[in-house]
């Protein structure tokens, strides 16, 4: 029994020592991937590339072609008895994604 953990401990061991020698940082990571909030959208996506990264049909809102807005209804869940949908606003302007709101709104059982 000691044998065998003796061994499994120097593997253990020679593969950290493989992956980084002691005393060095790990490489940074950019900002834009430490963050929570790790929406697939990026400026200049046309509707059909944010509709594809947010996996799920845009709905007209208004405005001129070109210059739409556009809603995408998130569902993230909630309770059993009250789903919550948080909507997600989405501006296009020359056909490009030129920015995004989220708005929370107000839950009407509260009101």
């Amino acid at each position: 029994m000691k044998r065998a953990m003796l061994a499994a401990g120097a593997v253990l061991l020679s593969v950290s020592a493989q992956a980084e020698p002691l005393g060095t940082m790990p490489p940074r990571l950019p900002f834009v991937a430490t963050l929570s909030n790790n929406t697939p959208l990026a400026f200049g996506m046309d509707a059909e590339q944010t509709a594809r990264a947010l996996g799920q049909p845009l709905r007209y809102v208004r405005g001129r072609p070109g210059s739409e807005i556009y809603l995408a209804l998130r569902n993230i869940g909630g309770s059993g008895l009250i789903p919550s949908r948080h909507r997600l606003f989405l501006q296009f302007r020359h056909g490009r994604l030129a920015g995004w709101k989220e708005d929370y709104g107000e839950n009407w059982m509260w009101e």
